[in-house]
């Protein structure tokens, strides 16, 4: 018999907060935990209907006046780089990529502190001590990932300077990105661009269709550069859509555009579990 898994989660809803990516708006988000032995297949359930995991966690927005932020994801059989893309590949041939457990290191810290500081001083990792980041690299229920990125340093040819980090999750159709940073000095290189077409790369040769990004708000500056993967399919009304356009998809802040909680919920398709009659 096929049945819901004897573990339904339970989704909550966090208080309304100050929203990072539009002036004058509030954010909540529709979340539940992930554990157990069918953690993996919740994640990769829920990630398909346009959620992401933070540590033992996954989440959606659902803010009550609002539905403007849209998961999103490039395919990545049909990827094609654009010529400023190539370039950032052909200007980063130099770097070596080498993946790892998600363990976090000083030197990922390090690393992780200076991206903040020249990035996103006033956001809300700002104050993340070691800790706390090691906490978001290495409490994951599912098959994650530590995408480490070097550059060899010419004086010591033994020796490397790690300038990336990207945590990737592994799902059964792609590679989620959960959490990139990079060395700020390194604006030349726009590292931030080249560890997401490597990640297209990474996906390609594993035979998975779709790199995760995250979320996409049309009309945020923050967010402009991942729709320029094309193509890119956006997770909308329940289903997920290319968008050829990217400038012609406008926020939905109407306050009836969100269904309430309780439909929102109803509406999410759990991950099935073999039994046995």
């Amino acid at each position: 018999m096929r049945h819901l898994s004897s573990l339904s989660p339970q989704f909550y809803v966090t208080a309304p907060q100050t929203c990072p990516y539009l002036d004058g708006r509030v954010e909540r988000k529709l979340f539940t935990a992930l554990q157990g032995e069918n953690a993996a297949e919740l994640n990769d359930a829920l990630s398909r209907q346009g959620f992401r995991r933070s540590q033992n966690v996954v989440y959606r927005p659902s803010c009550a006046e609002c539905n403007a932020c849209l998961s999103a994801r490039i395919q990545v059989d049909t990827f094609e780089p654009t010529k400023s893309q190539r370039r950032v590949l052909r200007r980063n041939e130099d770097i070596e990529r080498e993946g790892t457990a998600p363990w976090a290191t000083e030197a990922h810290y390090a690393l992780f502190r200076r991206y903040l500081d020249a990035r996103h001083a006033d956001g809300g990792m700002a104050d993340m001590d070691m800790f706390e980041f090691a906490a978001m690299i290495e409490e994951t229920p599912v098959r994650s990932r530590v995408v480490e990125y070097y550059l060899p340093e010419p004086e010591a040819p033994h020796r490397r300077r790690l300038i990336g980090v990207c945590l990737t999750d592994i799902l059964s159709d792609g590679l989620s990105m959960v959490y990139s940073f990079f060395d700020p000095t390194l604006e030349h290189r726009s590292l931030g661009t080249f560890i997401i077409l490597d990640h297209v790369a990474i996906a390609a040769e594993a035979g998975l269709p779709y790199v995760y990004l995250g979320y996409w708000v049309p009309g945020s500056g923050k967010m402009d550069y991942k729709s320029r993967f094309q193509p890119f399919e956006i997770y909308h009304d329940g289903t997920w859509r290319v968008v050829e356009n990217p400038m012609a998809v406008e926020p939905n802040r109407h306050p009836l555009a969100t269904d309430p909680i309780h439909d929102q919920v109803a509406a999410i398709v759990l991950p099935e579990t073999d039994l046995a009659d």
